[in-house]
């Protein structure tokens, strides 16, 4: 696909540290098809560090959110088991 490498869509910008996050840890699951950011917002929040957090399940798989900065992402994930992407998202946070 034209703008897809390691699973993720690359059409647009990627919050600071998020694409190794996905890299590293979401796009070599077995049952994630394809991980799609989304828009970027200014959030309130301030810190340096990556969070990335579960939202809740969609019907082709999941959301999260990621902060970086005062940057928030929505990153849609397209996955057969939500719940596994959960749990291993809570276990990262850990």
């Amino acid at each position: 696909m034209k703008y897809r490498k390691n699973k993720i869509k690359t059409e647009h910008s990627i919050i600071k540290g998020l694409r190794r996050f996905l890299e590293d840890n979401i796009s070599d699951l077995d049952n994630v098809t394809g991980i799609i950011p989304g828009e970027i917002k200014v959030g309130r929040a301030t810190g340096e560090n990556l969070a990335v957090s579960y939202k809740y399940s969609t019907r082709s798989g999941a959301k999260l959110i990621a902060r970086s900065g005062t940057s928030v992402q929505e990153v849609f994930v397209i996955t057969k088991n939500p719940e596994e992407l959960k749990e291993l998202i809570e276990l990262l946070g850990k």
